[in-house]
């Protein structure tokens, strides 16, 4: 009896792994500083946000409000 080998797809942090495993020393600091800058982008994005959220909850955040919206 012969059994099939069934492959799962990589996922993407296992196909990151990989290519990191791959990838020569000296690339490394590149690399970081590029992952550095995209985790500061996406944190420069959220803060506004976090602001507006802070500034309409007190709008947002009512009986009236609730009441309003139970409906839906």
């Amino acid at each position: 009896m012969s059994y099939h080998k069934i492959e799962v797809p990589m996922s993407k942090r296992e196909l990151i792994a990989q290519e990191l495993e791959r990838l020569p020393e000296n690339d490394l600091d590149s690399l970081l500083a590029y992952l550095r800058s995209l985790k500061e982008a996406h944190a420069e994005i959220s803060v506004p946000t976090l602001a507006a959220e802070s500034a309409l909850a007190k709008d947002w955040l009512t009986p009236e409000e609730d009441e309003a919206w139970a409906s839906l």
